[in-house]
């Protein structure tokens, strides 16, 4: 677990192309921009075109379809704030529920101790070289969404208006 808590640690900044299973078998595909700690970006391609950011301490869901401004939530009260966060410590930490080796991958299920209401995400690793390759995130109903990963391109330096709430909003013409 400490070789995965480390790998973790080591993204500051990470790129991949990623497709998401959604529960009801509805695909689509995008790409994932991780600028640790507590941003990333999930952008949507056609005909989606949906955005979900997270930044700061919110994540916010931008409906292409929708004039209307994001839905937001607390980034604490998601699955994602348990990759997202500053220090990550798989080892340590009571937010791992289980973990095991299936077919040569690492599989880490992980939820908030404090809220197990909120969801559980099970983060799935190759082994060498360590990397992340997918999550499933299982919400409050039973519902799973799969991301499956391209390998992803570790650095790179992003603008930090990627990752403002505000600005994309601005940008799209919403209004609060």
């Amino acid at each position: 677990m400490a070789d995965l808590s480390a790998y973790l640690n080591s993204l500051t900044t990470a790129e991949a192309e990623f497709v998401q299973t959604n529960a009801d078998g509805t695909a689509a595909t995008g790409r994932l921009i991780l600028q640790r700690p507590y941003r990333a970006r999930f952008e949507y391609d056609p005909p989606e075109q949906s955005l979900v950011l997270a930044s700061g301490q919110m994540v916010a869901i931008f409906d292409a379809k929708s004039n209307q401004p994001p839905e937001q939530y607390p980034l604490a009260r998601t699955p994602l704030n348990l990759i997202l966060g500053p220090k990550i410590d798989l080892a340590g930490s009571a937010m791992v529920a289980a973990h095991a080796e299936v077919g040569g991958m690492t599989h880490v299920l992980a939820q908030d101790p404090k809220h197990p209401d909120y969801g559980t995400i099970e983060l799935v690793f190759s082994a060498a070289p360590v990397a992340l390759t997918q999550w499933i995130i299982t919400d409050d109903m039973g519902g799973q969404t799969t991301v499956s990963l391209s390998p992803l391109r570790i650095g790179g330096t992003y603008d930090s208006g990627l990752f403002s709430i505000d600005a994309e909003t601005t940008r799209r013409g919403l209004q609060n």
